[in-house]
C-alpha cells in the first residue's frame, strides 16, 4: 500500500538542522511514531514528501521553513512581567508554556530569556526559520479505520485512547 491522504503511517525518523551534521535534534525510533496522513499531525513539507512511499522505503527529505515550522516573526516576541507568573514558577529558557488570548483560546510560547523584571516569551516555534533535514524509514502503511478518519487521528491497539 502506498502512503496517501487518510493512510496510517508508522515510521522511524531523524531530524538534523544541517544535512552534513551528526547532531540529531529529534528522532522517532523502533516504529513508535504513527500518525494519520493529511490531518495536520506532521509539518506540510514532510507530509508531501511521504506521499507515494511504501513500507520499507527510506528517504532523505529537506524541508524549507515555509513548509516546516514557518519563518521567524519577530513581532511574536513579547515581554511579560515576572509577577504575572506563579511565585514558585522557575523560569527556564526553552520551556514551553500555554497562554490564552482575549477569546480564551490557548497557544504555546517558549521562554526565550529575561530582561529586568520581564520574562521574554517567543511565540515562534523553536525550529521556525530553520531548514529541516529528515531521514525517514517507512515501517508500515495501512488504511485508516472509519473511527480514526472521523476523529482525525490514529487510535492505539484496542481502540480509542486519549
Amino acid at each position: 500500500m502506498k502512503i496517501d491522504k487518510n493512510t496510517v503511517v508508522t515510521m522511524n525518523y531523524e531530524l538534523r538542522l544541517n544535512d552534513d551534521d551528526d547532531e540529531v535534534v529529534d528522532s522517532g525510533e523502533n516504529g513508535e511514531f504513527t500518525f494519520l496522513l493529511g490531518h495536520g499531525a506532521i509539518i506540510p513539507g514532510l507530509e508531501a514528501a511521504l506521499v507515494g512511499l511504501e513500507k520499507g522505503a527510506e528517504r532523505k527529505v529537506t524541508v524549507q521553513p515555509e513548509q516546516g515550522y514557518g519563518v521567524r516573526d519577530e513581532s511574536r516576541i513579547i515581554g511579560m512581567p515576572r509577577s504575572a507568573l506563579p511565585k514558585d514558577f522557575v523560569v527556564e529558557i526553552g520551556l514551553p508554556i500555554e497562554l490564552e488570548d482575549e477569546k480564551g483560546h490557548s497557544f504555546p510560547v517558549w521562554i526565550a530569556g529575561t530582561e529586568g523584571d520581564d520574562v521574554v516569551l517567543d511565540g515562534n516555534h523553536p525550529l521556525a526559520g530553520d531548514v529541516l533535514h529528515f531521514t525517514v524509514q517507512i515501517v508500515n502503511v495501512r488504511a485508516a479505520t472509519k473511527e480514526e478518519l472521523s476523529h482525525g487521528h490514529v487510535h492505539g491497539p484496542g481502540g480509542h485512547h486519549h
